[in-house]
């Protein structure tokens, strides 16, 4: 079942945002925007670091300036302890220690997900700790050295751009001259457990992607 869910994203402090993408409401368009949310969804199940994943992302569809990389502005004020489904998930006790992270992750001026993030900090090195504590760096990028793989537990599109029933509809999707297409704040939702090479789970994560990651409209789509 498609569902939009809406985040708030009201943060003191918190850097400027780019506008939101501006996409005709066309046919053509409603489809590339489609394409490019099933690409994305597919590249970030095959592959188990959705922070070097949306780094590909940004560069190739010029999001960004040449040469930026996904940064993670950590959202605090905002933590939620770990649940009993959460601790199993992890394969912990209720007396292990166990952190929460929030962040934006934000390539240039646009946020392309936000995340949460539960992990066991036992089962990472001192350096790294010390860097999520202390520093915007992406969780993925600050364990890459664990070589860990990821475990898909869902993936969900929250937003089709072509309306229900639209294969076997007589029409196509109703569109007005210079209308554009209202793209929600949050497009997909993962959640996934990070494991190090031999099985242990260290990272239960929630990821919600939003609109951003469209981008512009690509040229062949145009204004038809």
């Amino acid at each position: 079942m498609l569902a939009i869910a809406a985040l708030s994203l009201a943060s003191p402090g918190l850097s400027r945002e780019a506008p939101q993408p501006v996409w005709p409401d066309t046919p053509l368009a409603r489809t590339g925007a489609l394409a490019l949310l099933q690409t994305l969804n597919a590249e970030l199940l095959s592959h188990d670091s959705a922070t070097l994943t949306l780094d590909g992302w940004c560069m190739r569809r010029a999001l960004a300036p040449a040469g930026s990389r996904i940064v993670a502005e950590r959202v605090t004020g905002q933590d939620k302890p770990a649940t009993p489904e959460v601790r199993a998930a992890l394969q912990v006790g209720a007396e292990e220690p166990v952190r929460y992270r929030r962040v934006r992750l934000r390539c240039g001026d646009r946020v392309l997900s936000e995340a949460d993030n539960w992990y066991v900090p036992s089962r990472l090195t001192p350096a790294m700790n010390t860097v999520l504590d202390t520093s915007d760096t992406a969780f993925g990028r600050a364990v890459q050295a664990l070589h860990f793989r990821r475990q898909t537990i869902s993936a969900i599109l929250l937003w089709s751009p072509l309306p229900e029933g639209w294969d076997v509809a007589r029409q196509s999707p109703r569109k007005g001259a210079g209308r554009t297409l209202a793209i929600p704040a949050s497009v997909i939702e993962h959640r996934a457990v990070l494991r190090l090479p031999d099985g242990t789970p260290f990272s239960q994560v929630v990821e919600t992607y939003r609109g951003d990651v469209l981008g512009t409209p690509p040229p062949m789509v145009g204004h038809r």
